[in-house]
């Protein structure tokens, strides 16, 4: 093979290899947000086992307590009714009755939110959520423990924004480029990993790249997650509550954790038994030139 032809080879082979490389990590969180965060269901189920987690049950106690002791104080004249309902309502939160408020509430909201993000037909607005049901809930807890004034706790139909109106035209937008991420970048990664691999000329030499690259790719993917973290809990104006906004960004990047350590994990097996399979398989010996026969002297043909 000609050096010249040699050389375009692996230069492709290189580009497609590496752009794969950065393709993969991208694929990953582009899966994981429209196959994890925008399914209700597993949303639901991994939001569900934080109710029973101390930091976010302190988390609601002194959010709901806090909106219910405004409410009394404005009817009852400024009763010293604060520590009675910020007690009562975090012996509810680690009651059966509050997950199922929980998970009840995640759901309306992930509802609401992903229903907003879909329908391109309507007009971009507040997304709101009704949390009345929750409300009686926790007003019929709190009546079942007699606390006084229980029953003055008003369930009205109030619509709470979660999503202002100004931001939905935006997430409509980022959602519908997620969700044909999440089925190209995949995609995408596999057929130029596979045919950077076919183009080279050494594709041993090839197939070992592209194992380090994904193993690369999985290491900045975990990093991202663990500055993410960092830079969301940075951001919280309320220090009390950031245990529970870590909490929180644990359990939803769990997933997105281990598809990092998965690729990580991967991309050095594969680049292990590549780099292995070159250094112990059979060498060929280079072939032995065929002896020249010897030309017959002058003086022999004489």
């Amino acid at each position: 093979m000609a050096p010249h032809s040699t050389r375009l080879r692996n230069a492709l082979s290189a580009a497609l290899v590496a752009l794969a490389c950065l393709l993969a990590p991208c694929g990953a969180l582009a899966a994981w947000a429209a196959f994890g965060l925008a399914d209700t269901g597993r949303y639901v189920d991994t939001v569900a086992p934080l109710a029973a987690d101390p930091d976010i049950r302190d988390a609601v106690a002194d959010a709901v307590g806090d909106e219910v002791v405004r409410e009394l104080d404005t009817e009852t004249a400024g009763a010293p009714l604060g520590p009675f309902v910020r007690d009562a309502i975090r012996s509810f939160t680690r009651t059966e009755a509050f997950r199922t408020a929980w998970e009840a509430g995640n759901r309306a909201v992930h509802d609401a939110v992903l229903h907003a993000l879909r329908d391109d037909a309507t007009t971009p607005g507040p997304v709101t959520v009704d949390l009345a049901p929750v409300t009686a809930r926790v007003r019929a807890q709190l009546a079942a423990d007699h606390m006084p004034f229980a029953h003055r706790i008003p369930v009205e139909h109030t619509e709470v924004a979660v999503v202002p109106a100004g931001e939905v035209a935006g997430l409509r937008k980022g959602y519908h480029v997620l969700d044909a991420a999440a089925f190209w970048l995949p995609l995408a990664t596999v057929v130029l990993a596979v045919t950077g691999i076919a183009v080279a000329a050494c594709r041993r030499r090839a197939l070992t790249a592209t194992g380090l690259g994904t193993a690369l790719g999985g290491a900045l993917l975990a990093l991202a997650i663990a500055v993410g973290r960092r830079l969301t809990l940075a951001d919280l104006p309320d220090r009390v509550h950031r245990p529970a906004a870590a909490a929180v960004y644990d359990a939803l990047t769990a997933t997105l954790r281990t598809a990092s350590w998965l690729l990580l994990a991967l991309g050095l097996t594969v680049a292990l038994v590549s780099w292995l399979t070159g250094r112990l398989g059979p060498r060929r010996e280079p072939p032995v030139p065929a002896p020249v026969p010897s030309r017959p002297s002058a003086r022999a043909r004489t």
